[in-house]
C-alpha cells in the first residue's frame, strides 16, 4: 500500500508503531520494522543520551529497516538534557524522530541539517498547523480515545481526522482506539495517510512486558480504562486498576485537587515496576480503549499481516460492494 506516509517514512505499509515509554526498546522496534511497517524506540526510556546510543545501535543491528526515534518534550522542575538526547538520535543515523509535547521548533534546524524528517504528536487540529508551520514533515493526530496524554478537548478521532485533513497540507497520522485493518481502512477514508498504533503492539510477542501485563490486555475491555489527573489539566488515560480508582477518589473529594497528593500514585516509575514485574496494582500504565479489540497476543508480522489482509478485505470488498452497479 503506498500512500504520503509510507513514502516520507520508507515503509512497506501505513502504520507506525507509537512511542511508549518503557516499552519503545529495541526488541519492540525492530520486529515493527522488519514487519514492514515504522518501529519506534522511546528515547526518554534510556536514562541518559549515552544509553539512547547505544540502544539506537542495538536497534540497527536487529534491523536494516528504518525505524523512528520518540522524543516527548515537556516543561520539568529538573527536565532531562533534552538537546543531548536530540543530539544522540541525529549523530546515531536516525532518519525519522517522533517528537510530542512542545513545539519542536527549536529543534528542527538541527534535525533537518541531518537529513531527518520530523513527526510531531498533536492533541488538537490547531496544534497540528502550528507544528506544521514549524516546518515538522507530517503529525501524529491523537484522538480522545489514546493512550496516555489525550489532551484536554475530548475529541474524537472521528471528528479530528476530516477536520485535520481540512486544515492541513503535510501528511498526517490517525492515533487512537485503532488495533485491527477495519481501523486502518476507516482512517484512510477520513483523510489521513496511515495509523499510529501504541497499545496494541503493546500486546505483542516481541514487546518487552511481563507476560500478566499481556494477559491482561487480552481479558480488559473498551471499559476499562479511565482518565485520570484530569482535574490538574494533565489528563492520562490509563488502566483502570486499584491505583488509578485512588487517584479517582482524591479527584473527587471536594475543592481543588492538589498534584502533590496525587504523585506518589502516578509516578512514572511505579509503572515501569508494572512492566517489568507482572505487579498489576503496583501503579498506573497506559492504555487506550483499543483494549476492547484486543483478543490475543501475535507476533509483530503476524499482527501487521492481519491489518494489511482485513483492511484489504473492508475497502476491496466491503466498501466497494456497497457502491450501487
Amino acid at each position: 500500500m503506498k500512500t504520503r506516509m509510507t513514502e516520507l517514512m520508507g515503509t512497506e505499509y501505513p502504520i507506525m508503531q507509537g512511542g511508549m515509554q518503557w516499552v519503545g526498546r529495541a526488541e519492540l522496534a525492530s520486529a515493527v520494522s522488519n514487519a514492514g511497517a515504522l518501529g519506534t524506540l522511546t528515547g526518554l526510556t534510556q536514562p541518559t543520551p549515552e544509553d539512547l546510543a547505544k540502544e539506537i545501535k542495538r536497534c540497527q543491528d536487529m534491523t536494516d529497516k528504518p525505524f523512528a526515534v520518540n522524543l516527548t518534550i515537556l516543561p520539568a522542575i529538573t527536565p532531562p538534557p533534552y538537546e543531548e538526547y536530540a543530539q544522540a538520535i541525529a549523530e546515531g543515523g536516525v532518519k525519522i524522530i517522533e517528537t510530542a509535547g512542545r513545539n519542536p521548533k527549536p529543534f528542527m534546524p538541527m534535525f533537518h541539517e541531518h537529513g531527518m524528517k520530523v513527526i510531531h504528536k498533536c492533541t488538537a487540529v490547531r496544534h497540528a498547523v502550528s507544528a506544521q508551520n514549524a516546518g515538522v514533515d507530517a503529525v501524529s493526530i491523537d484522538g480522545v480515545e489514546c493512550a496516555g496524554h489525550p489532551g484536554e478537548d475530548n475529541i474524537t478521532n472521528f471528528l479530528l481526522l476530516p477536520l485535520a485533513a481540512k486544515a492541513l497540507d503535510i501528511p498526517f497520522l490517525a492515533s487512537g482506539g485503532i488495533g485491527n485493518g477495519q481501523g486502518l481502512a476507516a482512517a484512510l477514508a477520513l483523510g489521513a495517510d496511515g495509523i499510529n498504533m501504541g497499545t496494541r503492539f503493546m500486546a505483542t510477542k516481541e514487546a518487552p512486558v511481563h507476560d500478566n501485563v499481556k494477559q491482561a490486555m487480552v481479558d480488559a475491555s473498551e471499559l476499562d480504562t479511565a482518565h485520570i489527573m484530569k482535574t490538574v489539566n494533565n489528563t492520562m488515560r490509563v488502566f483502570k486498576n486499584s491505583v488509578a480508582e485512588k487517584v479517582l477518589e482524591i479527584e473527587a473529594e471536594p475543592g481543588e485537587t492538589e498534584f502533590e497528593n496525587l504523585r506518589p500514585y502516578v509516578a512514572g516509575a511505579r509503572g515501569r515496576v508494572v512492566f517489568e514485574t507482572g505487579d498489576m496494582e503496583h501503579g498506573v500504565w497506559t492504555a487506550g480503549i483499543v483494549l476492547g479489540l484486543i483478543y490475543d497476543i501475535p507476533s509483530c508480522e503476524e499482527l501487521v499481516q492481519r491489518i494489511m489482509q482485513e483492511c484489504n478485505d473492508t475497502i476491496t470488498s466491503r466498501l466497494s460492494g456497497l457502491l450501487s452497479q
